[in-house]
Protein backbone atom coordinates (compact mmCIF):
# COMPACT_ATOMS: atom_id res chain seq x y z
CA UNK A 1 0.00 0.00 0.00
CA UNK A 2 1.43 3.51 -1.19
CA UNK A 3 1.54 5.92 2.11
CA UNK A 4 -0.47 8.87 2.13
CA UNK A 5 2.52 10.93 2.44
CA UNK A 6 4.24 9.58 -0.49
CA UNK A 7 1.02 10.59 -2.49
CA UNK A 8 1.40 14.15 -1.24
CA UNK A 9 3.90 15.05 -3.07
CA UNK A 10 3.29 13.58 -6.65
CA UNK A 11 -0.14 14.93 -6.38
CA UNK A 12 1.03 18.49 -5.99
CA UNK A 13 3.42 18.18 -9.36
CA UNK A 14 0.68 16.76 -11.18
CA UNK A 15 -1.41 19.63 -10.16
CA UNK A 16 1.17 22.35 -10.47
CA UNK A 17 1.71 20.23 -13.92
CA UNK A 18 -1.73 20.86 -14.72
CA UNK A 19 -1.87 24.54 -13.72
CA UNK A 20 1.08 25.62 -15.90
CA UNK A 21 -0.64 23.53 -18.82
CA UNK A 22 -3.77 25.30 -18.40
CA UNK A 23 -2.56 28.97 -17.76
CA UNK A 24 0.69 28.50 -20.21
CA UNK A 25 0.34 25.30 -22.34
CA UNK A 26 2.93 24.14 -20.51
CA UNK A 27 2.91 20.60 -18.98
CA UNK A 28 5.15 19.01 -16.95
CA UNK A 29 7.03 17.79 -19.94
CA UNK A 30 7.69 21.17 -21.06
CA UNK A 31 8.78 22.24 -17.61
CA UNK A 32 11.15 19.72 -17.45
CA UNK A 33 12.58 20.65 -21.01
CA UNK A 34 12.62 24.34 -20.14
CA UNK A 35 15.05 23.11 -16.90
CA UNK A 36 17.01 21.08 -18.46
CA UNK A 37 17.65 23.89 -21.12
CA UNK A 38 19.01 25.84 -18.45
CA UNK A 39 21.18 23.09 -16.72
CA UNK A 40 22.46 21.21 -19.96
CA UNK A 41 20.98 22.27 -23.20
CA UNK A 42 23.89 20.45 -25.13
CA UNK A 43 22.50 17.33 -23.87
CA UNK A 44 19.07 18.03 -24.79
CA UNK A 45 19.98 19.33 -28.27
CA UNK A 46 21.87 15.43 -28.87
CA UNK A 47 18.96 13.88 -27.83
CA UNK A 48 16.72 16.26 -30.15
CA UNK A 49 19.12 14.93 -32.93
CA UNK A 50 19.60 11.13 -32.26
CA UNK A 51 16.68 10.37 -30.60
CA UNK A 52 13.68 12.36 -32.69
CA UNK A 53 11.90 15.52 -32.05
CA UNK A 54 10.85 13.96 -28.08
CA UNK A 55 14.66 13.30 -27.51
CA UNK A 56 13.20 9.63 -27.10
CA UNK A 57 10.15 10.52 -24.78
CA UNK A 58 12.17 12.94 -22.92
CA UNK A 59 11.74 16.00 -23.80
CA UNK A 60 9.26 18.33 -25.65
CA UNK A 61 9.21 18.76 -29.69
CA UNK A 62 11.10 21.53 -30.00
CA UNK A 63 8.98 23.26 -32.28
CA UNK A 64 6.16 23.21 -29.92
CA UNK A 65 7.82 24.35 -26.67
CA UNK A 66 9.21 26.98 -28.66
CA UNK A 67 5.35 28.07 -29.52
CA UNK A 68 4.55 28.09 -25.70
CA UNK A 69 7.65 30.09 -25.08
CA UNK A 70 6.38 32.93 -27.71
CA UNK A 71 3.05 32.34 -26.17
CA UNK A 72 5.09 34.15 -23.27
CA UNK A 73 6.53 37.08 -25.41
CA UNK A 74 3.31 37.75 -26.70
CA UNK A 75 1.91 38.23 -23.44
CA UNK A 76 4.90 40.73 -22.19
CA UNK A 77 3.83 42.62 -25.76
CA UNK A 78 0.30 42.74 -24.83
CA UNK A 79 0.57 43.74 -21.51
CA UNK A 80 2.97 46.76 -22.55
CA UNK A 81 0.47 48.47 -24.44
CA UNK A 82 1.11 47.10 -28.09
CA UNK A 83 4.24 48.12 -30.19
CA UNK A 84 2.88 50.60 -32.82
CA UNK A 85 3.28 54.16 -31.17
CA UNK A 86 7.08 52.64 -31.24
CA UNK A 87 7.67 51.45 -34.24
CA UNK A 88 4.64 53.27 -36.45
CA UNK A 89 5.31 56.46 -33.88
CA UNK A 90 9.42 56.68 -36.14
CA UNK A 91 7.49 57.04 -39.39
CA UNK A 92 7.53 60.59 -40.75
CA UNK A 93 4.24 63.08 -41.05
CA UNK A 94 4.41 62.41 -44.83
CA UNK A 95 4.12 58.59 -44.71
CA UNK A 96 2.11 57.90 -41.95
CA UNK A 97 -0.77 61.21 -41.97
CA UNK A 98 -1.78 60.17 -46.07
CA UNK A 99 -2.93 56.60 -44.78
CA UNK A 100 -4.62 58.26 -41.34
CA UNK A 101 -6.56 60.35 -43.52
CA UNK A 102 -7.72 57.67 -46.26
CA UNK A 103 -8.74 55.69 -43.68
CA UNK A 104 -11.26 58.28 -42.36
CA UNK A 105 -10.37 57.79 -38.41
CA UNK A 106 -8.56 59.53 -35.74
CA UNK A 107 -5.21 59.34 -35.45
CA UNK A 108 -5.73 57.63 -31.85
CA UNK A 109 -7.85 55.22 -33.62
CA UNK A 110 -5.72 54.22 -36.40
CA UNK A 111 -2.75 53.33 -34.08
CA UNK A 112 -5.34 50.92 -31.72
CA UNK A 113 -6.15 49.40 -34.58
CA UNK A 114 -2.84 48.50 -36.07
CA UNK A 115 -1.21 48.15 -32.75
CA UNK A 116 -3.18 44.76 -31.92
CA UNK A 117 -2.62 43.15 -35.11
CA UNK A 118 1.00 44.42 -34.83
CA UNK A 119 1.32 42.45 -31.16
CA UNK A 120 -0.79 40.21 -32.88
CA UNK A 121 1.69 38.58 -35.90
CA UNK A 122 5.03 40.20 -34.45
CA UNK A 123 6.43 37.46 -32.28
CA UNK A 124 5.18 34.47 -34.50
CA UNK A 125 6.08 36.00 -38.07
CA UNK A 126 9.86 37.10 -36.56
CA UNK A 127 10.10 33.74 -35.35
CA UNK A 128 9.50 31.83 -38.55
CA UNK A 129 12.54 34.56 -39.81
CA UNK A 130 14.85 33.98 -37.17
CA UNK A 131 14.48 29.72 -38.34
CA UNK A 132 14.68 30.45 -41.67
CA UNK A 133 17.82 32.60 -40.97
CA UNK A 134 19.10 29.84 -38.48
CA UNK A 135 18.62 26.38 -40.02
CA UNK A 136 21.04 26.46 -42.81
CA UNK A 137 23.81 27.84 -40.73
CA UNK A 138 23.46 24.96 -38.68
CA UNK A 139 23.16 22.29 -41.21
CA UNK A 140 25.86 23.50 -42.67
CA UNK A 141 27.95 23.24 -39.62
CA UNK A 142 26.68 19.98 -38.09
CA UNK A 143 28.83 16.89 -38.68
CA UNK A 144 26.01 15.18 -39.56
CA UNK A 145 23.92 15.18 -42.83
CA UNK A 146 20.63 17.15 -41.99
CA UNK A 147 18.13 17.51 -43.89
CA UNK A 148 14.86 20.08 -44.11
CA UNK A 149 13.44 18.15 -41.33
CA UNK A 150 16.42 17.97 -38.73
CA UNK A 151 17.84 21.16 -39.77
CA UNK A 152 14.65 23.20 -38.47
CA UNK A 153 14.24 20.79 -35.70
CA UNK A 154 18.01 22.26 -34.70
CA UNK A 155 16.69 25.49 -35.27
CA UNK A 156 13.56 25.55 -33.20
CA UNK A 157 15.94 23.61 -30.61
CA UNK A 158 18.65 26.34 -30.64
CA UNK A 159 16.09 28.82 -30.39
CA UNK A 160 14.39 27.07 -27.31
CA UNK A 161 17.81 27.30 -25.67
CA UNK A 162 18.41 31.10 -26.35
CA UNK A 163 14.91 32.28 -25.23
CA UNK A 164 14.75 30.49 -21.72
CA UNK A 165 17.65 32.17 -21.40
CA UNK A 166 15.95 35.90 -22.37
CA UNK A 167 13.01 35.71 -20.60
CA UNK A 168 13.95 37.17 -17.10
CA UNK A 169 14.77 40.51 -19.56
CA UNK A 170 12.22 39.81 -22.30
CA UNK A 171 9.87 42.27 -20.01
CA UNK A 172 12.32 45.45 -21.36
CA UNK A 173 13.25 44.73 -24.56
CA UNK A 174 10.28 45.87 -26.38
CA UNK A 175 10.30 49.17 -24.43
CA UNK A 176 11.70 52.44 -25.71
CA UNK A 177 14.93 54.46 -24.04
CA UNK A 178 17.64 53.06 -22.46
CA UNK A 179 16.60 50.29 -21.16
CA UNK A 180 14.81 48.93 -24.00
CA UNK A 181 19.12 49.19 -25.97
CA UNK A 182 20.80 47.13 -22.82
CA UNK A 183 17.97 44.70 -22.75
CA UNK A 184 18.29 43.72 -26.51
CA UNK A 185 22.22 44.34 -26.24
CA UNK A 186 21.82 41.31 -23.80
CA UNK A 187 19.07 39.58 -25.62
CA UNK A 188 22.35 38.82 -28.40
CA UNK A 189 24.50 38.08 -25.89
CA UNK A 190 22.56 35.72 -24.19
CA UNK A 191 21.85 34.03 -27.95
CA UNK A 192 25.63 33.41 -28.42
CA UNK A 193 25.62 32.26 -24.78
CA UNK A 194 23.21 30.25 -25.69
CA UNK A 195 24.95 28.96 -29.08
CA UNK A 196 28.32 28.40 -27.26
CA UNK A 197 26.81 25.97 -24.77
CA UNK A 198 24.52 24.35 -26.86
CA UNK A 199 26.64 23.23 -29.93
CA UNK A 200 30.33 22.20 -28.28
CA UNK A 201 31.31 19.18 -30.40
CA UNK A 202 28.44 19.83 -33.07
CA UNK A 203 28.55 23.40 -34.37
CA UNK A 204 31.72 24.66 -32.61
CA UNK A 205 35.20 22.47 -32.11
CA UNK A 206 37.41 25.74 -30.71
CA UNK A 207 36.45 28.38 -28.99
CA UNK A 208 37.53 30.84 -30.99
CA UNK A 209 36.26 29.25 -34.11
CA UNK A 210 32.44 28.63 -31.98
CA UNK A 211 32.58 32.16 -30.67
CA UNK A 212 32.81 33.56 -34.52
CA UNK A 213 30.15 31.39 -35.41
CA UNK A 214 27.94 32.60 -32.67
CA UNK A 215 28.23 36.39 -34.00
CA UNK A 216 27.98 35.21 -37.50
CA UNK A 217 24.52 33.07 -36.46
CA UNK A 218 23.51 36.68 -34.26
CA UNK A 219 24.28 38.98 -37.58
CA UNK A 220 21.87 36.44 -39.73
CA UNK A 221 18.76 36.13 -37.22
CA UNK A 222 19.07 40.40 -37.15
CA UNK A 223 19.16 40.79 -40.56
CA UNK A 224 16.43 37.66 -40.55
CA UNK A 225 14.64 40.04 -37.79
CA UNK A 226 14.84 43.30 -40.06
CA UNK A 227 13.53 41.56 -43.00
CA UNK A 228 10.67 39.72 -41.23
CA UNK A 229 9.15 43.19 -39.30
CA UNK A 230 8.38 44.57 -42.86
CA UNK A 231 5.59 41.74 -42.88
CA UNK A 232 4.11 42.70 -39.29
CA UNK A 233 4.64 46.90 -40.60
CA UNK A 234 2.79 45.98 -43.81
CA UNK A 235 -0.30 44.30 -41.74
CA UNK A 236 -0.28 46.72 -39.22
CA UNK A 237 -0.68 49.77 -41.76
CA UNK A 238 -3.36 47.64 -43.89
CA UNK A 239 -5.14 46.88 -40.25
CA UNK A 240 -5.11 50.66 -39.38
CA UNK A 241 -6.23 52.09 -42.81
CA UNK A 242 -8.80 49.18 -43.66
CA UNK A 243 -10.19 47.67 -40.43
Amino acid sequence: MTEPNAQAPENLRSKISDLSEDTLGFGGLELHTVWQLIRDPRAVLEAWMSAGPTGGGAFARPFRLYMGLNAILMLFVFLQGGVAARFLGGLSAGAIDPLIAASGKSRDAFFNDADGWMSLTLVPILSLFYAFATAPLLRWWDPDVLGRKRGFRAAFGYLCGWTVLILPIAWWTTTPGIMGLIANFLMIVLGIVAFLRMGKGRWWESPLGGLGKAIGLAVAIQIGAAIGFLPVLAIGLAAGRYF
